[in-house]
């Protein structure tokens, strides 16, 4: 019964698309987990206790790395389609999440001005991420810059969804 009960939250929040809501799920199921583990290993508080914050951070450092690898995927779809354009030039782009922890997402993008040198290529970009709410599209706009690493554009801005920040995102 126990493991139906988590099954079903967990499904719950999979499904939701919504952070606080994701989170909180995340939070309960491994509650219930923790406690169900609790049982059956030992009856003393303590160790209840201490078992089901260890469930509950585990639970919450998964759905964190989870949330960086979706925001990961978004950033270098925004890099790629960057990187393809000249300044002045609007593009569009575009990212499917393969796992539904976040909406899909799309919007265009303009090159605003480049930076670097010959061996260090950057480009200045502004980007819309483009929502529909009861048939209306609404645009939220941001900037960010964009690297030439290799042979591959990669998001270069120091905010914490990029990998350099690590646990503190």
């Amino acid at each position: 019964m126990l493991l139906r009960i988590v099954v079903l939250m967990a499904c719950l929040g999979a499904l939701s698309a919504c952070g606080s809501v994701l989170t909180a799920t995340t939070s309960d199921v491994a509650g219930i987990a923790g406690a169900g583990i609790a049982n059956a290993v030992n009856k003393s508080p303590a160790a209840a206790t201490g078992i089901g914050l260890g469930v509950a951070a585990g639970a919450n450092a998964g759905l964190q790395y989870l949330e960086r690898d979706v925001h990961t995927v978004e950033q270098d779809r925004i890099a790629s389609a960057a990187g393809a354009l000249t300044p002045g030039t609007i593009g569009h782009w575009s990212v499917r999440h393969s796992i539904p922890i976040e909406d899909d997402e799309h919007g265009d993008l303009v090159v605003t001005r480049l930076l670097g040198a010959d061996d260090f290529n950057c480009k200045e970009i502004v980007f819309s991420v483009d929502t529909v709410k009861q048939k209306v599209v609404n645009r939220a706009f941001y900037t960010a810059t964009v690297c030439l690493d290799g042979q591959t554009w990669k998001w270069a801005s120091a905010e914490p969804a990029t990998a350099r920040w690590g646990p503190l995102q």
